[in-house]
């Protein structure tokens, strides 16, 4: 009992949301944060090892416990059509639903509570007024997946809105619905990620997750809320590279969420447990993106190739070329102040302004 009131004391501990009894089971419960719905023992955690069932409650251990706090242009969400050139306050924890093998930031995302908490511990507050500090247009919710710290991503999301800041997410789109539903207009703008195209043996053999179709619904949900969206993918070498896969979520996408949703094909370079694979071919790329522009989609990105030409956007009309980027910095924005296309008028998908505040790099804060 000492125990249980010690750990129930801490700052990071909080009575979870989106839970609720398991019927028939006692002391179960149930969580619909994600798409795995863990149905959790007391004295277990969930899949994502943050959310611990204790004497039939759900709690979160990470509820401002942060793991990073950087200074980000908005590109590297990457958001190539949401208030462009503009600076976000990027924050994480520790904990993951997903267990990708390639995951770049897995220091933080496959910790897991059982070997130690890590972080510095903040409130919502102090993460609005840094992010007002450093004059950030906005905060997002990132490098691991945001959904399992939701009870402090709703809070500071509130605080921040009411300081004029807007908010976005990066996320595998695991999130059920009923997430979406419940965050409902605090969240401005998400990044989707998808890898190997979606394919379900990809998801299940390289990411330990069982059905990523579910992730269509998570899209459906957002697009229905007003949730400005642009979608990712990452193209794994002789795992997830295969262009049927590209075809049918390109066409998706198209038709879901409509063509002008912008695209990003991102190049894979080796980490964590998938070093043995080499870095995406851009010519893979390449063939891809234009696959993808074939099944309609007007503005396809390739991604971790600086310098590359679709890293710039293009007006559908007319192919004038409306902003130049270079990386994450964007080195020419061409487009009016109602984001048309200064050739032959054509409105450019883009929400927001041109805020022209970002370094074009990331600053970290936390030390």
């Amino acid at each position: 009992m000492s125990l249980r009131l010690d750990l129930l004391r801490r700052p990071h501990v909080r009575e979870a949301v989106l839970w609720r009894p398991v019927s028939g089971r006692d002391g179960w419960v149930e969580c619909y944060l994600c798409h795995r719905r863990c149905l959790i023992a007391p004295g277990k955690y969930g899949v994502c090892g943050v959310r611990l069932n204790v004497d039939g409650r759900l709690y979160t251990l990470v509820y401002g416990l942060l793991t990073a706090v950087n200074l980000d242009p908005i590109e590297k969400k990457p958001l190539m059509h949401f208030y462009p050139a503009s600076s976000v306050l990027s924050i994480s924890t520790v904990g993951c639903n997903f267990f990708c093998k390639f995951c770049q930031n897995w220091e933080i995302s496959q910790s897991r509570l059982e070997r130690g908490l890590a972080g510095v511990q903040f409130t919502a507050e102090r993460v609005v007024e840094l992010a007002v500090a450093y004059d950030a247009q906005g905060i997002t919710y990132t490098y691991n997946e945001p959904t399992i710290f939701y009870e402090f991503l709703e809070d500071t999301a509130r605080l921040a809105h009411k300081r004029g800041l807007f908010n976005t997410m990066v996320t595998n789109g695991y999130m059920t619905p009923e997430a979406v539903d419940r965050l409902g207009n605090l969240m401005d703008a998400a990044t989707v990620d998808f890898k190997g195209g979606g394919s379900r043996e990809f998801y299940n053999k390289i990411m330990n997750v069982r059905d990523p179709e579910l992730i269509y619904e998570t899209l459906i949900a957002m697009r229905d809320k007003g949730w400005w969206v642009e979608v990712t993918n990452l193209v794994v070498p002789k795992y997830g590279d295969d262009e049927e896969h590209i075809r049918r979520m390109a066409r998706w996408i198209a038709e879901n969420l409509g063509p002008e949703t912008p695209f990003h094909l991102l190049r894979f370079h080796p980490d964590y447990k998938l070093t043995d694979v080499p870095w995406t071919p851009v010519q893979t790329l390449e063939k891809l993106a234009k696959i993808a522009m074939s099944e309609g989609l007007k503005h396809v990105y390739i991604g971790n190739v600086p310098g590359h030409p679709l890293e710039h956007t293009y007006c559908p009309n007319c192919g004038y070329k409306v902003i130049e980027r270079y990386g994450f910095m964007i080195t020419d924005y061409r487009l009016t102040k109602d984001n048309r296309c200064p050739k032959c008028g054509y409105k450019i998908n883009i929400k927001g302004h041109y805020v022209g505040k970002s370094t074009g790099y990331p600053i970290p804060l936390l030390y």
